[in-house]
């Protein structure tokens, strides 16, 4: 084995501890009050970022750090697919999911044309599009996969990626104690009150926290509906990199035929779905794998959280968390009618 393979298997074994550490200490602090808001894949993220307080440390285990945060996301969301059961979203009715399919398109097409005209660049507008519209980081790190940048611009990417994240932890943060504020004056019956927040919250977790103030029938319908939401991942991130090559493709000189891009990964994730449903693996068994999916998922955020660059974020985020915050607005008012209106 020569000195390089050497100091690469070190820095990937460092890095895979570090973020390990990262994740787990998320996983655990998201049980605890108030945290839970904040969600596992965020404390894992905010984590990573206090570990650039030790510089030496992240940039001895630099090359680990850009394995984890590619190769390990992708695994993760494979596994996230056990989560999802095929037969409660069928059972759930053709308004559940017709609802969710008008809120992830009307919602990636609304804030990213609010983010254009704010003048926000494309890749972070579209990033942070999918993040408000189906299942918050978690969709933002499967899509952004599909955004492909020249290498020159790889770590541009990543701040846009730690720049969607922030921008749908907080604004989920912020509707969730709003929405459980507007619960007695809404007046909304308990699986009225669970569409609402399921259909317009963003991570899955906020949907759980509003969804319980409701009560056992509430949750059970936010989480159906938010996981109604997250089964267009796959299709929403094939869709998407179509569309953004055909966009870049007008703004180049290149006029040859171009390739589809296919998110091999996000075939996983429906293949864990569908063995999830049908294959008898036991209650405890899919726990287990969803536990490791979000595991894996928040060494991935704390690799990313690793590498950022703030001075960047706090310059290029505000007119994005502007578009994000009308849209969110405009999402929940138009949630809230159509729950009350069919269900």
């Amino acid at each position: 084995m020569d000195i390089r393979t050497t100091l690469v298997t070190r820095s990937f074994w460092g890095a895979a501890v570090i973020t390990l550490i990262c994740a787990v200490a998320g996983s655990e602090l998201a049980q605890l009050p108030y945290l839970n808001l904040v969600g596992a894949l965020v404390i894992a993220l905010l984590l990573g970022m206090a570990c650039q307080l030790a510089p030496r440390m992240v940039a001895v285990n630099r090359d680990g750090i850009g394995f984890i945060s590619n190769k390990f996301l992708r695994l993760g969301i494979i596994l996230l697919g056990f989560k999802l059961n095929l037969l409660q979203l069928a059972q759930a009715g053709v308004k559940t999911i017709t609802l969710a399919a008008v809120v992830v398109t009307g919602m990636v097409f609304l804030t990213y044309n609010l983010s254009r005209k704010l003048g926000v660049d494309r890749e972070l507008a579209i990033l942070t599009a999918t993040g408000t519209s189906i299942c918050g980081a978690a969709a933002v790190m499967g899509v952004s996969p599909q955004i492909k940048v020249p290498a020159d611009q790889a770590e541009r990417q990543r701040e846009n990626e730690v720049l969607a994240v922030a921008i749908v932890a907080i604004l989920g943060t912020v509707f969730t104690l709003i929405e459980i504020g507007l619960k007695p004056l809404l007046h909304l019956t308990a699986v009225q009150f669970g569409v609402m927040t399921g259909g317009s919250l963003h991570e899955i977790a906020h949907a759980v926290a509003a969804g319980s103030a409701g009560g056992p029938v509430s949750l059970d319908t936010a989480i159906i509906t938010k996981l109604s939401r997250v089964l267009l991942l796959a299709p929403a991130a094939l869709i998407i990199g179509w569309w953004y090559q055909r966009q870049t493709a007008t703004t180049t000189t290149n006029d040859g035929p171009t390739k589809l891009p296919i998110p091999w990964f996000m075939a996983g994730f429906l293949l864990t779905s569908i063995i999830g449903t049908w294959v008898p693996l036991g209650t405890a068994t899919l726990a287990g794998l969803v536990k490791l999916a979000y595991i894996l998922l928040g060494m991935a955020m704390a690799a990313l959280g690793m590498s950022v660059n703030f001075r960047v974020i706090f310059q290029r985020g505000g007119n994005a968390f502007l578009a994000a915050t009308l849209s969110s607005v405009v999402l929940l008012a138009g949630v809230t009618f159509a729950s009350k209106l069919f269900f």
